[in-house]
C-alpha cells in the first residue's frame, strides 16, 4: 500500500515531513492530555475513574473512499445520476483539490488517529454505514449502494474500533450474501458488531465489551423503519438481515428491554445505538424524545447513541443519561455534491463520554471538531468549531444543554 502525508506537496523533503507531523503529533498530545485532565477534574464522576467511550456518527467506507485504497471493488455504480464511484473523487477534487491514490488506511482517518491516540478511550464505538463484500448483486429496490472491500477492513483495525453497528439502512446494499460476509470478514478480524445477523436472534444480540477491572459495556443495536430500512430487511428465524424496529411504541421498549435484561450483569454500561429519523433537518420528534427517556427509565440503558442524520443535533442529559439524538457523519464522501449546505454536513464530532462505572450516569462529554476533506477526516478549524458549538448551543437549549468552547478547540458539554 501506498502511504501518504498531507504534508507532501507543502514540504519536499523526507525530512522536513518527518519534523513537521512529529511536532503535530506532540502538539496534538500535549494539548489532548491536558484537556482530558482538565475534564476529569470538573467532571461530576465519583473517585472512581469513569468509562470513557469514544462514538461518532456514520462512518462511510465505500464508494469514494473504496475506490481511493488499494483493495477496492468494482467502481459500478447503479444510481440515476452518478454510474462510477471514482466520480465521486472527482467531485471532491473539484470542491478541495487533488486527492492522492492509492491510499492507505491511516490516510482516510487522517487527524482522527492522533485524537484516538492521545485519549485513549476504554472503548470505540461506531456506526458503520457500508456493507463489507466483493459480491455484485445490489439491491434492486435502492438507487444508493454503499459497499467496501473485504480487504480494507484492516481500516477499521488502524483505528482500533472495538465494535461496529450494523443496524442500519446500507449493510444489506449489496444483498444477502454481501450481509453475510460482512459479518463473516468482522468476525475474522475479531471487531464486535450487533444490529444485524444471520437470523433475529443473532442480529438482536447485543454485543459485550469486558474492560477487566472495569466492568463490561453493554451495546445493543437497532434501527428505526422512519431510517430508510426496507421492511424485507427485517431479520427473521429464517432470513439474515437487521434488527428492526417498526416503531417506537411500548412494545419496542419491552424488546430493547427484555434483550438486555438476558445479557445484563449489576454494574454494566448499557449503550443503546439506534438508527433513526431522517438524513436532514435539526427538528426532534416528541416520540423519539419519549422513546429515549422510556428507555433510560424502564431498560437501565444509561447512554442512547443516535445516528442517520448527516449532522450533528441536540444533546440531551436526563437523569444523567447521555442522548446523542444525532451523531452527524465522521465520515462520507459527499464532498463537492450540491444541497444541503446549511447543514454543514462536512463538519462533524468525535464524541468522549467519560461515564461512572457502576451507575453509568455520565461524568462528563467532551467533543472534538472535525472536517471531512480530501476525503479524509481532519480537524476542524476554530472558525468551524465555533460554527458546531453555536449549533449545539441553539438546539440544546430545549433540552437545558449547552456547550462552551475551551483553548483546544474542544467542545465541553454543560448541563
Amino acid at each position: 500500500m501506498v502511504a501518504y502525508s498531507c504534508t507532501t506537496m507543502m514540504y519536499r523533503t523526507e525530512f522536513s515531513i518527518i519534523i513537521c507531523l512529529l511536532a503535530a503529533y506532540i502538539a496534538t498530545s500535549m494539548s489532548l492530555a491536558s484537556d482530558s485532565q482538565a475534564a476529569q477534574q470538573s467532571s461530576r464522576s465519583t473517585d472512581t475513574r469513569p468509562v470513557v467511550i469514544f462514538m461518532s456518527g456514520d462512518v462511510m467506507t465505500g464508494r469514494a473512499i473504496d475506490q481511493l485504497l488499494p483493495y477496492h471493488n468494482d467502481p459500478v455504480l447503479y444510481e440515476r445520476y452518478i454510474r462510477d464511484a471514482r466520480d465521486y473523487i472527482l467531485l471532491a477534487e473539484k470542491a478541495n483539490g487533488p486527492v492522492p491514490r492509492p491510499v492507505n488506511c491511516e490516510y482516510i482517518w487522517g487527524d482522527a488517529l492522533h485524537v484516538l491516540t492521545a485519549i485513549e478511550p476504554d472503548v470505540r464505538l461506531i456506526n458503520l454505514e457500508t456493507s463489507i463484500t466483493r459480491n455484485d448483486q445490489f439491491w434492486k429496490r435502492k438507487y444508493i449502494h454503499y459497499r467496501m472491500h473485504p480487504e480494507n477492513a484492516e481500516c477499521l483495525a488502524v483505528a482500533k474500533i472495538d465494535f461496529t453497528s450494523l443496524a442500519n439502512n446500507h449493510v444489506l446494499d449489496w444483498h444477502y450474501a454481501g450481509l453475510q460476509e460482512t459479518l463473516r470478514t468482522l468476525e475474522t478480524a475479531e471487531i464486535k458488531f450487533a444490529g444485524a445477523g444471520r437470523d433475529i436472534t443473532t442480529a438482536t444480540r447485543p454485543a459485550i465489551i469486558d474492560l477487566a477491572d472495569e466492568g463490561r459495556v453493554i451495546i445493543s443495536s437497532w434501527a428505526h423503519a422512519d431510517s430508510g430500512v426496507p421492511p424485507d430487511w427485517a431479520a427473521t428465524q429464517h432470513k439474515p438481515g437487521v434488527n428492526r424496529l417498526n416503531d417506537l411504541s411500548s412494545h419496542a421498549v419491552n424488546r430493547i428491554r427484555d434483550t438486555i435484561k438476558t445479557y445484563q450483569q449489576p454494574g454494566d454500561i448499557v449503550v443503546v445505538s439506534i438508527h433513526w429519523g431522517g438524513n436532514w433537518g435539526y427538528d426532534i420528534a416528541a416520540e423519539q424524545t419519549r422513546f429515549a427517556h422510556r428507555l433510560i427509565d424502564e431498560a437501565d440503558v444509561d447512554i442512547i447513541h443516535g445516528h442517520s442524520s448527516h449532522h450533528v443535533k441536540a444533546i440531551e442529559v436526563y437523569k444523567d443519561k447521555l442522548i446523542l439524538y444525532g451523531s452527524g457523519d465522521l465520515l462520507n464522501d459527499y464532498e463537492g455534491i450540491g444541497g444541503h449546505e446549511e447543514y454543514r454536513s462536512d463538519l462533524s464530532l468525535m464524541y468522549f463520554a467519560s461515564v461512572e462505572p457502576g451507575s453509568g450516569k455520565l461524568a462528563g462529554l467532551k467533543m472534538v471538531p472535525t472536517q471531512i476533506r480530501k476525503l479524509r477526516i481532519n480537524s476542524a478549524e476554530h472558525s468551524d468549531a465555533l460554527w458546531l458549538n453555536n449549533i449545539l448551543n441553539r438546539e440544546g437549549r430545549q433540552f437545558g444543554t449547552s456547550t462552551r468552547l475551551n483553548r483546544h478547540n474542544h467542545l465541553i458539554l454543560d448541563w
